[in-house]
């Protein structure tokens, strides 16, 4: 009698991989964008913080002095940081008519083309200089 040795498949076929390949790329190309959108929005939230620690330094200082901080020179006398804890924002202030005293703006140093730069005045309106989202959504 013969003994038939059968032998198995190891391993992938070609077809198989680019399967795995596609599906892959499939989910990358949908998480990618969100998981940007999402790291954008933490960097956001930095801004957000330096603008209202720096609008409260500035009533405390305007409680004193009866006066708001609107020279960049003057800056370090409200005792608050000019850039966010990671750099992603730096600080500057101005007066504008109708903006109650002062208008802080957190300037982006990543690229945030939706949103761009955040503002905040002394009224407490806040704005943005970016133009894909509306001021609710950079500022959530």
């Amino acid at each position: 009698m013969k003994s038939v040795s059968y032998t198995s498949q190891q391993g992938f076929t070609l077809v198989e991989v680019m399967i795995v390949v596609v599906v892959i790329a499939l989910l990358a190309g949908v998480a990618y964008p969100s998981y940007t959108d999402y790291v954008q929005r933490g960097y956001r939230s930095e801004g957000q913080a330096l603008l209202n620690d720096t609008a409260a330094a500035q009533e405390r200082y305007y409680a004193q002095n009866y006066v708001y901080i609107t020279d960049v020179a003057d800056i370090a006398k409200l005792n608050t940081r000019t850039s966010s804890s990671t750099g992603k924002y730096t600080l500057t202030v101005s007066a504008a008519a109708n903006d109650g005293g002062y208008t802080l703006t957190a300037t982006q140093q990543f690229n945030d083309g939706t949103c761009g730069n955040l503002t905040l005045d002394a009224l407490g309106n806040r704005g943005r200089t970016g133009s894909g989202k509306t001021v609710a959504e950079c500022w959530r």
